[in-house]
């Protein structure tokens, strides 16, 4: 975690410059105030460790995480006005605090500056790293959708939802890796290797992230538990227990969904206990992680050169499940 801590820190710094030009200032000054205020920089710091695997860290890897870095934020510009969310890292959203216009202009432009900055690496791998991106955003749009298309969906199946969280969150992480392993001249074999490292990874992240919801301990999670819960979000819990629940468990959660009594979070922790969503889940995040770390494994280079990424891996999923 240190090295990470390290490059989080030097990124910040490399990364904290004016990207945009002055004018005009509304929209300029959108997409600006949106990466103002940092946020975790786990992306282009993942772009970085994906080079450091392979070989010593090369000016076009921070190019490239910037332009991840600012990928990342078009994203959530966007996402914040589909969720219709008022706060982003505890500040107003950009539509909060322009207008929807303005902010799906920002985002736009911030996308055309991922560009420019991928444009400015070496040719022999510009090409590569844009069709990488462009494969991921694609993804990423595609997961989004899901998710919209599930909230209206009584029943989707476990494999549906991994689908979804596959595509919407992992394979941005995985991405991230792979692009600072391509920079640094890793060959087809251990690009593929890192890439479903990062995958897997996210998944395991985001399944811990479903569980931590309703079973994590609110001083170590940061949040009360039961929030996806009082949202009727479609989470890996809510998902298997809804397919594997007798049909009694399943009535008692669609009523639970269909009404919000006091106790509205007790009752569905019970139900999720049991129809063995809880263990699923611990189950599924294991299975990911020893995926992950079998490809990481396979990986040909020295073993203290991936230090890094298992003390980062460590840290996402330190919080066991």
């Amino acid at each position: 975690m240190k090295r990470f801590q390290q490059l989080s820190q030097e990124f910040s710094t490399y990364f904290n410059i004016n990207h945009f030009p002055d004018q005009p200032e509304t929209l300029y000054g959108a997409a600006s105030y949106m990466i103002a205020d940092g946020g975790k920089r786990v992306r282009p710091v993942l772009c970085l460790l994906g080079n450091e695997l392979f070989g010593p860290l090369v000016a076009d890897t921070w190019k490239t995480a910037t332009a991840i870095e600012l990928f990342h934020n078009f994203t959530l510009i966007h996402d914040d006005i589909m969720d219709k969310a008022p706060l982003r890292r505890g500040r107003p959203t950009v539509h909060a605090r322009y207008d929807e216009p303005t902010a799906l202009l920002a985002g736009d432009v911030m996308l055309l500056r991922v560009y420019e900055y991928l444009n400015q690496t070496d040719p022999r791998h510009a090409q590569t790293l844009i069709k990488l991106l462009n494969k991921t955003g694609r993804e990423v749009c595609e997961g989004q959708q899901m998710d919209m298309d599930f909230e209206k969906t009584p029943v989707i199946t476990p494999d549906q939802y991994l689908q979804m969280i596959e595509l919407k969150t992992a394979v941005f992480l995985a991405a991230s890796l792979q692009m600072g392993a391509e920079i640094a001249g890793a060959t087809h074999s251990d690009q593929q290797h890192i890439y479903a490292f990062g995958k897997n990874i996210g998944l395991a992240f985001q399944v811990q992230d479903d569980w931590l919801d309703s079973f994590g301990d609110p001083a170590t999670f940061g949040k009360q538990n039961g929030g996806d819960i009082l949202a009727n979000k479609k989470t890996f819990l809510l998902v298997h227990a809804l397919a594997n629940g007798s049909g009694e468990e399943k009535l008692k959660i669609e009523d639970l969904m269909n009404s919000s009594p006091a106790d509205k979070i007790e009752k569905m922790i019970a139900l999720y206990k049991q129809t063995g969503a809880d263990q699923a889940a611990s189950l599924a995040k294991q299975h990911y992680i020893e995926k992950a770390f079998s490809h990481l494994g396979l990986i040909e280079v020295a073993a203290e050169n991936k230090t890094a990424l298992l003390e980062l891996a460590d840290y996402l999923l330190e919080r066991s499940i």
